[in-house]
């Protein structure tokens, strides 16, 4: 338990910082700057991808339709591999909490390794399945992939802030606490030299984590404690990398999404851009670097656990677990006052004459009920869209077909009832 409260402390100054910064980027940086270079089969594009993908904090869930918001927008094939590849991986956040807990080296070749592999993802679409012509929006009018905000100074700084330490605490909160116990778990349970084993073969350890990553979901922030609990075990810095790559990048639903809507041959080259890059970067790290590079920052704090911890860290640590049970309350109100809107001092919602109920399924956070809503807002004869995250519930007020709907939902990977 002692390791746990030492690694909460260690990463709550850097977790703040990086929904802070991630927070003013969603409030003073215009969606349209995410949009409006994608669209060419060309390397350019998929470098804009990546340099947009790489700081941006969407999880592995969100990132989904958000590239599929942007590929209805028009992106090429390639430049939404290459976002859809970096995004998922990193973040301002993870960056941060990165180097808080796993030293400066990890921190660098962690956006490295994305960057790299998203280039590498998005050129293999532009050799081997370039698009015949780009898609355009079935619905004809700009989907944002970032709300564009309005008002003053002040109000685009709360609106961010919200987004920042509510938000996105909302959707990462509870992978980093199932990160956190997993690590707990492993520290308990998992033998001291249980890794030890590989340490003359890396690539089996590589391997191993490969396998076990990939189906699961771990979002980039969430993976970080998993990662120093096996590296504490023995795992190599190789294998931990690797687990820090392929764990937030696949995930079943991810590669099942990515199958139906950019099709087979996509798939593939996604899949083998992001195993190829993971393995390469794993053995570069354990054959061509020292290990102490990777493992000093984390003897370090080993072996400082014992120690007093300054009243900011923990100052940190509590406001966090503040924000995450904040969290906790507004999901418990919404639900016990059946509460479909986003606030819970909403009325209860009557139905009208002109309005439709669905039901979308398989929505994770708050970037895929936004992107929902601005899809479906976007269809023409509709003037009012409000869908409600955990259940699903899709109430769209105006004139529109069902099969409009259905096209728009699932063109985002979803499905639709």
């Amino acid at each position: 338990m002692q390791e746990i409260i030492h690694l909460v402390n260690e990463m709550s100054p850097y977790l703040l910082l990086g929904f802070f910064i991630a927070g003013l980027m969603h409030a003073f940086v215009p969606g349209r700057i995410y949009q409006q270079y994608l669209s060419k089969n060309n390397f350019r594009t998929v470098l804009s991808a990546a340099l947009i993908g790489v700081p941006l904090p969407l999880c592995s869930c969100g990132v989904i339709p958000t590239a599929m918001s942007l590929r209805r927008e028009g992106a090429s094939k390639a430049s939404t591999v290459s976002f859809l590849i970096a995004t998922p991986q990193t973040g301002v956040d993870s960056i941060a909490a990165t180097y808080s807990l796993m030293g400066l080296p990890f921190a660098i070749v962690r956006p490295l390794a994305a960057f790299i592999t998203a280039l590498v993802g998005g050129q293999l679409i532009n050799w081997f399945d370039k698009d015949v012509k780009t898609d355009v929006a079935a619905c004809g009018t700009e989907i944002k992939m970032i709300e564009e905000q309005t008002g003053g100074l002040w109000q685009r700084f709360l609106k961010g802030m919200h987004y920042a330490f509510v938000d996105m605490i909302e959707d990462i909160g509870k992978w980093l606490v199932v990160g956190l116990a997993v690590a707990a778990m492993i520290t308990l349970i998992v033998p001291d030299d249980f890794f030890s084993m590989f340490s003359y073969y890396p690539m089996l350890s590589i391997l191993f984590v490969l396998l076990l990553s990939m189906p699961m979901y771990l979002c980039a922030t969430g993976s970080i404690p998993i990662a120093v609990a096996l590296l504490l075990k023995g795992l190599t810095p190789g294998a931990a990398l690797v687990l820090l790559m392929a764990g937030p990048a696949t995930n079943m639903g991810a590669m099942l999404v990515v199958n139906k809507v950019l099709g087979r041959r996509t798939f593939l080259l996604y899949m083998l851009a992001i195993v190829g890059g993971a393995v390469l970067f794993g053995l570069g790290i354990d054959y061509l670097f020292p290990r102490e590079w990777f493992l000093s920052t984390l003897m370090q704090s080993a072996h400082c656990c014992g120690e007093d911890v300054s009243w900011f860290a923990s100052s940190c640590s509590i406001l966090l677990g503040v924000l995450l049970l904040n969290v906790v309350v507004r999901h418990y109100c919404k639900r016990s006052h059946g509460c479909s809107c986003h606030s819970c001092e909403c009325a209860h919602h009557t139905h009208k004459e002109s309005e439709k109920v669905f039901y979308v399924k398989g929505m994770s956070c708050n970037h895929c009920r936004t992107n929902v809503e601005r899809a479906l807002g976007s269809l023409l004869g509709v003037e009012h869209v409000e869908v409600e995250l955990a259940t699903g519930k899709t109430i769209i007020s105006g004139k529109v077909s069902d099969e409009e709907v259905r096209k728009t939902v699932e063109a985002l990977g979803f499905t639709l009832e």
